[in-house]
């Protein structure tokens, strides 16, 4: 797991979880997520946590990431 902080609050997170890596940014506020290396577009979360239980949720579905 990797873990940038900044004022004491993440900003970044990223692991690798069932073999595929994900990871969330915090970008003025808004958490946006990447599922194997891959920007999903128009998701944006609250909070980090939120973020991350959808990344899992895709990956124990299967679900590929989205280009697009």
């Amino acid at each position: 797991m990797q873990t940038h902080r900044h004022s004491g609050e993440s900003e970044f997170w990223s692991d690798v979880y069932c073999g595929r890596p994900i990871a969330v940014f915090n970008h003025y506020g808004r958490w946006l997520v990447y599922l194997d290396h891959v920007l999903q577009n128009n998701v944006v979360f609250e909070t980090a946590e939120n973020a991350i239980l959808w990344l899992t949720e895709r990956v124990n579905a299967g679900i590929p990431a989205r280009l697009n």
